[in-house]
């Protein structure tokens, strides 16, 4: 049997807390290791903890979600954060993922959508719905934001990563990239990694920041239906 993945649940609303743990506390395969109610009190308990899923959420006390996050995401290696968010909030999911979350989801998830979510992030891939992320990333990421100066370039990416890293952006899966390029999932998956690492990024989330940020993907108009 494999361990069960181990999640901090960090929400400052109480009633929320307490449902999130009895649903993991009664689904097979995970395990609860601690929950906070700030931002400081979620570093605080993952460099104690050290769960493999952080399960934030963005407006909190003391330290918000997404300062929480980036502080977890620079203090430690293996600890992934799952963003919670609405759609009122929309402007606050893009700093997340530059903060280095691994995705996100919406607090009128379902049960087994969440459960999923946390085995997905869990297992090291990141969360990114196509149908949501990609209209949050082109409506934030095209927002400037003088106050935050991003080093990374494409320096040293091939043009077939560069092709690849677009699709991505675009909210294209492994197998989606490999149709639409006709080569094998294991040469894109080979292209994926390579990128992860000349990129410095996580995940491919973070390779979608990445994208954003250097101009390759450009934002697009937004449908306010969706």
């Amino acid at each position: 049997m494999t361990d069960p993945i181990r999640v901090l649940i960090a929400d400052d609303q109480t009633l929320l807390r307490d449902s999130f743990r009895v649903l993991l506390d009664t689904a097979p395969g995970f395990t609860v290791v601690g929950e906070a109610g700030t931002g400081r009190e979620a570093v605080q308990l993952t460099s104690a903890q050290r769960p493999d899923v952080v399960l934030m959420d963005i407006r909190m006390p003391d330290m918000t979600g997404i300062e929480a996050t980036e502080q977890i995401c620079a203090e430690t290696g293996d600890t992934r954060v799952l963003i919670l968010t609405t759609f009122d909030l929309d402007e606050y999911v893009y700093g997340a993922l530059r903060a280095g979350a691994s995705g996100f989801l919406l607090k009128d998830t379902s049960a087994a959508d969440l459960l999923a979510a946390l085995r997905v992030v869990a297992a090291g891939d990141a969360l990114l719905a196509p149908s949501v992320t990609r209209r949050l990333i082109a409506a934030f990421g095209a927002q400037p934001r003088p106050s935050r100066t991003f080093h990374r370039t494409l320096t040293g990416v091939t043009e077939r990563e560069r092709e690849i890293l677009v699709l991505i952006a675009r909210g294209l899966s492994n197998t989606d990239i490999a149709a639409h390029l006709t080569l094998s999932l294991a040469t894109v998956k080979s292209h994926v990694g390579r990128l992860l690492t000349k990129l410095n990024a996580r995940d491919r989330a973070q390779l979608v920041v990445v994208a954003y940020e250097t101009g390759l993907v450009t934002a697009t108009p937004i449908d306010p239906r969706g």
